[in-house]
């Protein structure tokens, strides 16, 4: 049962980056850092934090402990409010010697140090092994630029080469000018969904039962059955016999018919037979999108451009091209199979009118959640309840066991779904922005997902905008109340949900549901499909996880959280090393491209534990020693920015230093296939499966260019039957090639 465990421990940081690519290396990297960080940080927390506070409070740092049964150290001591202090509490807290708020400043530094050192280690060992392993290849997304803001006048092949190589920056190799293709993509829409009528009229007509098909076609290896045989060229092609060809097999129904409104405001129908109606449909719209492919599409502003070297396609999007603001921008273009075509026709001013659209969206959703989370914060507080709603703060004060689901178990499982369910929405309007990307949007979805996690403010939202003077004690009060409800999340997350996650909790939950709406053969080859794998989903939970496990580093029960959080970290490394590398697919390559998104998410975690530090010294008042971290708060708003400006350039670009000339060199004897489809490479980014109409098809496409275009017209998938037109075949036989 755990034999796997011991397996998957021994493959080693190279074997996944050669198996599940940077992306997945990236990932799994800030687990490895957590889980250093976390072992040093509970390390001091329970030698040296955990004994201090106990000689000087003589608590342990557990949810329950205190006198007065406040989770809480400080929280029923004093409460700040436009300049004056008054007690919570019914009881005053015993005189204590502040001598012990030293070790708050102390370890402010100490942790904020270890964080950024380990970060800046991780990071550079990043850096390293992804300039080592783009700079060795010399695939062709790697040697392509994307050039937007061309001006009208210059929209053509030609004079678009003709401007590139004038720089004296190399040679192209390849172009491809975008134009609107609106017409095209409206059309292979519309013959993907009288594709699917058409099959699901074959499927009533024929009957389907894919255990039976199934054991027909692959269950008997007498001589003249339906076997799938592999030709020549290595592609699988189902062969029937003669026999078989001759025999017409007993049909589950009789010919299915659809109704066809006519006359006055549609109040009239006629009924035909609906093979014949979608099968003489689909042979219109076939002749019309061969006829509209020969068309002329007018041009747009964005082009690709692949040059003949790695080092020419570094210096153009690392430089201005053109004097004119807006125009002639390059960047780096993402892998042909990544592109989403439909978006490249958007014109700039449409681009950021959703672009801007959606973060105006993003911001009013983000503080819309955060409203919704305080009546969850209430929960916490029995006193908060007793005045809102008095006969149910009776009921759970005469039953304990009540109280204490209603006030740790609810509001941990509440906000653990909440946040698994957030990362859709964010997830869809990210979709909406008009990138051209799959990986870009991905990136961007963990952004704004990230942005609505972390709520334990908003609780003294309305103090805050009152006075801003009050943040650091507004968030010092937020958390030492929240202290009991953190410490059950990262219990419920570690231990509860990651297991559900192993399982796969979600895809299995949802296949009898998806398989009774499955109708077709296409509809039930989609069912046996791996499940995705979206970073944008698995990112913004994890660096909650870990930021709230940064600000309790200092507090009474550091120890207990840095232990679970640690527990949380070394169960998600294999849960999620093994989904990347057996268990779930990931399509996009964004080349470790999130890494700098996770370290300044992590920055701005140190950011919210040292003014969580002022605060509670504040509180404490410890005037002296709060002041005493306010350079620490500054040096890392400057470290913030000293990062962002020389780390994040070499997580987006390649050094012209690390680029292969040797490998370059070879690479340019055989050049880029001519043929615009090609079999899947291990390495090569070039290699994101190509996915249309719903299907991964086994070739991968290597070139930048609109599939509508080129790929061949698909058949209807009869149950029964091999009747499906195999794309590399058709396109070889027709010879089009780009």
């Amino acid at each position: 049962m755990f034999g796997w465990i011991p397996v998957l421990y021994k493959i080693s940081d190279d074997e996944v980056l050669a198996s599940a690519g940077l992306d997945a290396f990236v990932f799994l990297s800030f687990y490895k850092y957590a889980i250093n960080f976390l072992t040093i940080t509970f390390f001091f927390s329970l030698i040296v934090i955990l004994p201090i506070h106990y000689v000087y409070t003589g608590k342990y740092g557990y949810p329950w402990d205190g006198r007065d049964g406040n989770s809480s150290e400080f929280s029923h001591l004093y409460r700040s409010r436009r300049g004056h202090i008054t007690a919570i509490g019914d009881k005053e807290e015993p005189k204590t010697d502040p001598t012990y708020l030293w070790m708050y400043v102390v370890f402010s530094y100490v942790f904020t140090g270890l964080a950024i050192y380990l970060l800046v280690d991780q990071t550079n060992k990043i850096i390293r092994i992804r300039q080592q392993c783009l700079g060795s290849q010399t695939t062709m997304t790697d040697r392509t630029i994307r050039l937007s803001g061309i001006p009208p006048e210059m929209r053509s092949e030609e004079k678009i080469k003709e401007f590139i190589e004038n720089l004296g920056i190399g040679k192209i190799e390849n172009l491809t000018l975008c134009r609107d293709w609106r017409e095209l993509d409206t059309l292979i829409h519309k013959r993907k969904k009288v594709l699917q009528k058409l099959e699901e009229a074959w499927t009533r007509h024929v009957g389907y039962q894919p255990k039976r098909l199934r054991k027909r076609f692959h269950g008997d290896n007498a001589p003249g059955s339906a076997l799938d045989r592999v030709d020549e060229e290595g592609e699988t092609t189902a062969l029937l016999s003669a026999e078989e060809q001759d025999h017409v097999p007993d049909f589950a129904h009789e010919r299915p018919s659809v109704r066809l409104w006519h006359g006055p405001f549609k109040l009239r129908y006629r009924s035909v037979d609906a093979i014949d109606y979608y099968e003489e449909k689909l042979r219109c719209l076939d002749e019309t999108i061969e006829a509209t492919r020969e068309k002329e599409f007018p041009p747009t502003h964005l082009a690709f451009v692949t040059m003949e070297s790695i080092a020419a396609c570094q210096m153009a999007v690392q430089a201005i091209l053109d004097p004119s603001p807006m125009q002639f921008v390059a960047s780096l273009a993402p892998a042909p199979g990544d592109v989403v075509w439909e978006k490249t026709y958007l014109s700039r001013s449409e681009r950021w009118f959703r672009s801007w659209s959606v973060t105006f969206v993003i911001g009013f959703l983000t503080v819309f959640w955060s409203v919704l989370l305080i009546p969850l914060a209430y929960l916490l507080n029995l006193e908060t309840i007793e005045k809102v709603i008095p006969q149910l703060a009776d009921a759970l004060s005469r039953h304990p066991l009540v109280k204490s689901l209603v006030q740790t178990g609810l509001p941990t499982l509440i906000l653990s779904l909440l946040t698994v369910s957030a990362p859709y929405i964010y997830n869809w309007l990210a979709n909406m922005q008009g990138m051209i990307s799959r990986g870009d949007v991905e990136l961007s979805s963990h952004g704004f997902a990230t942005a609505s996690n972390f709520y334990g403010f908003w609780e003294n939202l309305r103090d805050v905008f009152k006075d801003t003077t009050t943040v650091a004690f507004a968030l010092a009060r937020s958390l030492e109340t929240l202290a009991p409800f953190y410490v059950n999340l990262i219990v419920l997350q570690g231990l509860g949900l990651f297991p559900f996650r192993l399982l796969e909790f979600g895809s299995v939950a949802m296949y009898p549901f998806h398989l009774l709406g499955a109708k077709t053969p296409r509809d039930y080859a989609d069912l046996e499909k791996p499940p995705m794998f979206n970073y944008g989903f698995a990112l913004p939970q994890t660096i909650l996880i870990f930021i709230i496990c940064i600000v309790y580093s200092v507090f009474p029960s550091s120890w207990l959280v840095c232990l679970f959080g640690l527990i949380y970290f070394c169960i998600g490394r294999f849960i999620y090393k093994y989904q990347l590398l057996y268990a779930m697919d990931h399509r996009q390559h964004s080349t470790g491209r999130a890494w700098p998104m996770i370290c300044s998410r992590v920055i701005v975690g140190l950011l919210v534990f040292q003014l969580a530090m002022i605060g509670i010294l504040a509180l404490r008042r410890a005037i002296t020693r709060s002041i005493l971290i306010v350079p620490l708060l500054a040096g890392t708003v400057w470290f913030f920015y000293f990062f962002s400006r020389t780390y994040d350039p070499l997580m987006k670009f390649i050094a012209l230093r690390s680029i292969d000339r040797d490998r370059a060199a070879e690479s340019d004897e055989s050049p880029t296939p001519t043929s615009t489809l090609s079999p899947p490479s291990q390495w090569e980014r070039d290699s994101i499966p190509l996915r249309l109409r719903g299907q991964d098809l086994a070739p991968r496409l290597r070139k930048y260019v609109n599939p509508n275009l080129i790929l061949p017209l698909d058949e209807a998938w009869i149950p029964g039957t091999a009747h499906r037109a195999n794309p590399i075949t058709a396109l070889r036989n027709s010879s089009e090639v780009v």
